[in-house]
């Protein structure tokens, strides 16, 4: 028998050793009071704004390094760590301190005919594994829940974040302890070895859930190796459908931030839909938006033909014809596919067929159009005249999330508290025998 290469032994070891420590961590999380866990949480955005400095020069190695080594496009973007970046994620632990706590909640308590009263309460998960790519941010959002939702975690983030991630996880550890919680409870790999997240999503006796946040390789790798049940979503193709009646306005200025406010997150509008109806009218005004702004428009015929004769739109390098492929497509770019349809009905059946059940939203006046949208689009998060830029933990009021789930179980849409909580019955009696 050939022997054990000593780096896959040590890792091995480190990560049963992380996983023990996690599942330690997770008792005592799960029993700590409410204010203690506002405490960690108050103290952990004081620490991240007191840090500002400090964390933003950890950040610039990070981009220093990934520069040098190419990394390009979202990639790139995704890994800065903006003061802006920081007052997000603080601003989040300070809503999640807020928050009532709903760990031991019980709900739907109910006597039953032999006299026994059958409800369920609501407890953390235990541990959850995180796997993410760039998003520095992403240690603090995972953190921030995980304290907040009474379970422990253990973080592997991209080795090209690495500075960036140690240093957050370290004021996360501190805030821990200065509020009388275990370390323990958030840990990060230090290693940046992939063979690490190979031994995470195999932990079945440590770790309850897996969390992937990244490229679609890495979710597909997840998805199929794991021994540990998956959270995840593949693509972000977010469709915006603008219906015939619609405010025009309304629609160009949704249509315009849907796609252009931030082309690298999941939440950008990748595909535009149009009712023929108001096509002429819109589209070349949309159109005239995204070539000021440089998005190149992958259109069907009818589309590219409004565009060109109504907006004088002529250039090759802004309009060209949509291959089957588009509709699919998540580009996290300044590209984005559009398609003049018939109707609301062919706007429902299109996206159902080429969406990847993200987020997807109807811009329109009709209140039938819009409720036949909201229950027939089958996707994680559908919206009425909003913008699918606003499909976000954050955003929805939830402190932070985890991640998106475009899975129908067990979580769906942005995951936060309750994403990583489970129900468990409980039933009180008073000396009630089945007979």
């Amino acid at each position: 028998m050939s022997p054990v290469p000593a780096v896959s032994y040590e890792i091995s070891n480190l990560m049963r050793t992380l996983g023990l420590k996690a599942k330690s961590a997770s008792s005592q999380m799960a029993r700590a009071p409410a204010a203690i866990k506002k405490r960690a949480l108050l103290g952990l955005a004081a620490l991240l704004r007191s840090n500002l400095a400090a964390l933003q020069t950890a950040n610039q190695r990070d981009l220093d390094r990934a520069s040098a080594a190419g990394l390009a496009g979202p990639l790139f973007e995704r890994l800065k760590l903006s003061p802006k970046d920081l007052e997000t994620v603080a601003l989040g632990c300070g809503q999640l301190a807020a928050m009532p706590d709903i760990i031991g909640e019980i709900i739907g308590m109910k006597e039953q005919p032999s006299g026994i009263r059958v409800g369920q309460m609501r407890v953390p998960i235990g541990v959850f594994g995180m796997i993410y790519e760039s998003r520095p941010n992403v240690t603090i959002e995972a953190a921030s829940l995980a304290i907040k939702s009474g379970n422990a975690c253990i973080l592997r983030g991209g080795s090209e974040a690495i500075e960036s991630n140690k240093a957050l996880a370290a004021l996360v550890q501190q805030a821990l302890l200065e509020a009388g919680l275990p370390a323990d409870a958030v840990q990060l790999v230090p290693t940046t070895d992939r063979e690490a997240v190979g031994h995470l999503i195999a932990m079945p006796q440590y770790v309850d859930v897996i969390i992937p946040r990244g490229g679609k390789g890495l979710i597909e790798r997840i998805s199929r190796d794991a021994r540990v049940p998956v959270i995840k979503h593949l693509d972000g193709n977010c469709h915006v459908y603008v219906d015939d009646p619609c405010d025009i306005a309304m629609a160009v200025n949704i249509a315009d931030n849907a796609k252009t406010q931030k082309y690298s997150p999941c939440n950008a509008t990748e595909s535009l839909l149009v009712a023929r109806g108001v096509a002429e009218e819109f589209l070349p005004l949309i159109g005239a938006i995204y070539v000021a702004k440089g998005v190149e428009m992958r259109c069907d015929a009818a589309a590219a033909h409004i565009l060109r004769e109504q907006a004088a739109i002529s250039s090759v390098a802004n309009i060209v014809l949509a291959t089957e492929q588009d509709w699919y497509e998540e580009y996290l770019a300044p590209v984005i596919s559009i398609k003049v349809v018939k109707d609301v009905d062919e706007a429902i059946a299109h996206i159902n067929q080429y969406s990847s059940h993200h987020t997807d939203a109807i811009l329109t006046r009709d209140h039938l159009h819009a409720q036949r949208f909201l229950r027939e689009v089958d996707s994680a998060s559908v919206m009425v005249n909003a913008s699918t830029r606003f499909a976000d933990g954050f955003e929805y009021g939830l402190g932070a999330e985890i991640g998106i789930s475009t899975d129908k179980f067990h979580a769906r849409g942005p995951v936060g508290i309750e994403g990583l909580t489970s129900l468990k019955y409980v039933v009180l009696g008073q000396g009630e025998v089945r007979t």
